[in-house]
């Protein structure tokens, strides 16, 4: 029997009225309460205590977030996949093929990054 507590819209509009509510309470709370500070010493960049004798802003080439950004996308995709794959056996042929729907929606993906070579670690020095 199916809860009718849980698919209840308006019990969702009202969770998200008070997650809203608390969130911009908790942030006029802090606008008030916060303390403010100026000085020099605000204007150093400051790193594990000790002042910075080189350039501290050195140019990283686009690949390296790229790259992090594909890590990331591909391990969330991952973790769909282990829990598609736990739930394996109880699930229906709808479901399996909607599995399989994004198993090859990951390859395509994958594949045209190979295409672009968005995954190439050579990189031109400018």
């Amino acid at each position: 029997m199916i809860n009718t507590l849980t698919y209840n819209p308006q019990y969702f509009i009202l969770f998200q009225i008070s997650a809203i509510t608390i969130s911009c309470l908790v942030m006029l709370l802090s606008f008030f309460l916060g303390g403010y500070s100026y000085g020099i010493d605000k204007e150093i960049p400051f790193e594990s205590g000790v002042c910075s004798y080189d350039i501290s802003q050195k140019k990283i080439h686009i690949n390296f977030y790229l790259i992090a950004i594909f890590f990331i996308i591909f391990d969330i995709e991952s973790l769909y996949l282990y829990l598609w794959s736990i739930t394996i056996k109880i699930i229906k042929l709808e479901s399996f093929i909607e599995g399989i729907l994004f198993i090859l929606t990951i390859l395509i993906t994958l594949f045209y990054l190979f295409k672009m070579k968005a995954l190439n670690w050579k990189y031109k020095k400018n």
